[in-house]
């Protein structure tokens, strides 16, 4: 996560990655580039604050090791770390609306393509529709990645499809932030492929 400013904006912008997430009751934009991976956004319509996570992986609720791993790659925690963000600086669930965002079908790896996308996307509906957050907006799937800026003070998002040379790096840093997750679970990731 870091910090810059760019001159089409007035505000500052936090940039998250994967494995993050970002709240704030300030006029600040939170960015993030995603291609397989799904950014769920929450806004307070109330206190007019925000934030988004960044997440590659749904969660298996099965799995005794994951459960204990209380990181915000997983859809379950990066969901509930931005919710819990938003309990803190006073929101209450009932003035918190929702937008998903990504899942591209961006990922080739040798096995050939991956469920990853369906199944993020999958997660990050019905765990919001469980939870009865309503999903305002909602743009997922796809074969392009996406740049998401999401205004924390209004709930505003612009949306760039990436396209071209920046498409492949995006997914070649997917394949290497899988490959970082399959090491530090010690290859335990089912990818879902097909």
């Amino acid at each position: 996560m870091f910090t810059h400013k760019l001159s089409r904006f007035e505000q500052n912008i936090i940039t998250i990655h994967p494995g993050e997430y970002f709240v704030s009751g300030d006029d600040i934009i939170i960015a993030t580039v995603l291609g397989s991976c799904v950014s769920v956004a929450f806004w307070d319509q109330r206190l007019r604050q925000g934030g988004i996570n960044h997440f590659m992986l749904p969660g298996d609720l099965d799995d005794e090791d994951m459960i204990r791993n209380k990181n915000a790659k997983y859809g379950m925690f990066a969901i509930e770390l931005l919710y819990n963000g938003l309990m803190k600086e006073g929101s209450k669930k009932g003035d918190i609306v929702a937008k998903i965002f990504g899942g591209a079908s961006v990922l080739r790896l040798a096995s050939g393509p991956t469920k990853i996308p369906k199944s993020n996307i999958d997660f990050a509906v019905e765990f919001l529709k469980k939870e009865n957050i309503p999903v305002v907006a909602n743009d997922t799937g796809g074969i392009l990645p996406r740049k998401i800026f999401f205004f924390a003070k209004t709930g505003k998002v612009l949306l760039k499809r990436i396209a071209g040379t920046m498409a492949t790096t995006v997914e070649r840093e997917e394949e290497a932030y899988l490959d970082t997750i399959k090491r530090s679970e010690g290859g335990k990731i089912v990818l879902f492929d097909t």
